[in-house]
């Protein structure tokens, strides 16, 4: 027999219960917060673990629960640049949104932490199916892109601005 739809079950439940807490997530309806759970897993990562990799297939993101991850450039001549410090309740990776779905930037954990890992293909065929949730995802993923779009552009001033104006 099959299960209820709007039913959740108990490993859902906690999951559900942590998006609840998500600053970017956490007011959209219950059943989109069980719709977007059924394609989450809890992860762990260590100091030093590469999670994202620049060029890789954007497969995945991460909704940080604890620990602190950098979000890298490299920059010919200049090495690796951190262009961003993520924490608890940062989502991490936000190229699975957009078509070519390839990661732009290299993210490396700084300290032991973990994390929701959410399933980039299962969110975007539930998205597909519900275009109210897609809808949200996107204009909340376009306003969180647009102020780390604007932090990134206010560190580049700093960094190949005018020696006057630092």
């Amino acid at each position: 027999m099959d299960e209820p739809t709007d039913r959740i079950r108990p490993a859902e439940a906690g999951l559900v219960d942590e998006l609840v807490a998500n600053p970017l997530l956490g007011d959209l309806p219950r059943e989109h917060l069980a719709l977007i759970s059924g394609c989450c897993i809890n992860v762990g990562f260590t100091a030093g673990e590469r999670i994202i990799n620049a060029g890789d297939p954007a497969d995945d993101f991460w909704i940080i629960r604890h620990g602190l991850v950098d979000i890298e450039i490299h920059g010919a001549g200049r090495g690796t640049i951190t262009i961003d410090r993520l924490g608890p309740g940062d989502l991490l990776g936000v190229s699975w949104i957009a078509e070519p779905y390839v990661n732009e930037f290299d993210a490396t954990a700084i300290e032991r932490g973990s994390a929701i890992r959410v399933d980039a293909a299962c969110l975007r065929g539930k998205c597909d199916e519900d275009h109210v949730l897609g809808y949200e995802l996107y204009r909340r993923f376009a306003t969180m892109l647009r102020r780390r779009l604007q932090a990134t552009r206010l560190q580049l001033v700093d960094i190949y601005g005018p020696d006057d104006a630092r």
